[in-house]
């Protein structure tokens, strides 16, 4: 598979000078068990195309016995998308999915009107211990999907292309980018690549989606000159072709993604996003109520609708509103 890598930007132009629109360092969460790092929403960025949420899980190592347990809770009028780059997780949902997600691999679950799902770390993992490192994404959906039937599709990792070429080895998890195309269905235009570059080797960010976004992972990235180590969210100056190179004596893995920007702004509350205030304050209820579907084989738990005192919080493209 080829492709035409995109050009370094020549160091004093305009486009050298303003290529990282937004720098954001995730606030880390220790959870006790692993430590969470979330990037989306921030103060300075709420939303990079459709995706409105963007964790990074661990790297963590679980001794024998030990795990996640992610108790059934539930979401509406987003898509969930869970990547992982080690380990196993097992998700169940209210549809009745029973589907082990490991690395390489997709998970797509859209809640549409409503949907419960758990993520455990499955008996036999917990009995052989393991180490967990993950990405998951939440992606608001179009105002006339947000209602939708819910579902859940899975891609193996066989299934999604990987482009391998000059130092460059990239696997589309979504959309398009360096010449192929990912199986995945998407609510709306959008980009999600998972990126490794041997040392010196750079690769192209092209123009084609409007909003882009990397989260680096691994090693260190040059990008217009600037220098970038892992852990950090770089969202890039929208209508340009931008390069990403690999410095340092190891590769450098990264993600890429974004999209186009929605319509309108979206709500966001808890597991909860919506075009509509009201359409969140009625999905409390509900859940308060236990008015949502549960967990075939995992309805013993659940977890309960936070204490009030949140406020709803309304994303706009790179504007934050308190």
């Amino acid at each position: 598979m080829s492709f035409a890598p995109a050009p370094d930007p020549n160091l004093g132009d305009r486009a050298a000078c303003d290529v990282i629109e937004t720098l954001i360092v995730p606030r880390a969460v220790d959870l006790g068990e692993m430590t969470v790092r979330r990037a989306l929403p921030s103060s300075k960025r709420q939303m990079v195309g459709p995706f409105i949420f963007f964790d990074q899980m661990g790297p963590a190592e679980f001794l024998t016995d030990e795990g996640i347990d992610v108790r059934p809770h539930p979401h509406i009028n987003l898509a969930t998308l869970t990547y992982l780059l080690d380990g196993e997780i097992r998700h169940r949902d209210s549809l009745g999915t029973d589907m082990a997600i490991r690395p390489g691999a997709v998970n797509w679950m859209q809640a549409g009107k409503g949907i419960v799902h758990s993520e455990r770390t499955s008996d036999e993992r917990k009995a052989s211990g393991q180490r967990l490192f993950g990405l998951q994404t939440w992606i608001a959906l179009p105002e006339d999907r947000e209602e939708s039937d819910p579902a859940f599709v899975h891609h193996g990792a066989d299934d999604l292309p990987v482009v391998d070429a000059e130092g460059i080895q990239a696997r589309l998890i979504a959309g398009r980018a360096m010449g192929a195309e990912s199986p995945l269905a998407v609510a709306s235009p959008s980009l999600y690549a998972d990126v490794t570059l041997q040392p010196g080797a750079r690769a192209p960010i092209e123009a084609e989606y409007t909003e882009r976004a990397i989260y680096t992972i691994a090693g260190e990235i040059e990008v217009a000159g600037d220098r970038f180590e892992p852990g950090q969210l770089l969202v890039l100056r929208p209508g340009d072709p931008h390069a990403v190179r690999a410095v340092g004596a190891g590769p450098a893995r990264y993600m890429v993604f974004g999209g186009e920007p929605m319509g309108g702004p979206r709500y966001i509350w808890w597991n909860f996003v919506s075009s509509r205030r009201e359409r969140i304050e009625m999905a409390k209820e509900e859940w308060a109520r236990g008015r949502f579907d549960t967990v075939p084989g995992d309805e013993a738990e659940f977890i309960p609708l936070p204490e009030k005192g949140r406020s709803v919080v309304r994303a706009e493209g790179g504007v934050h509103y308190p």
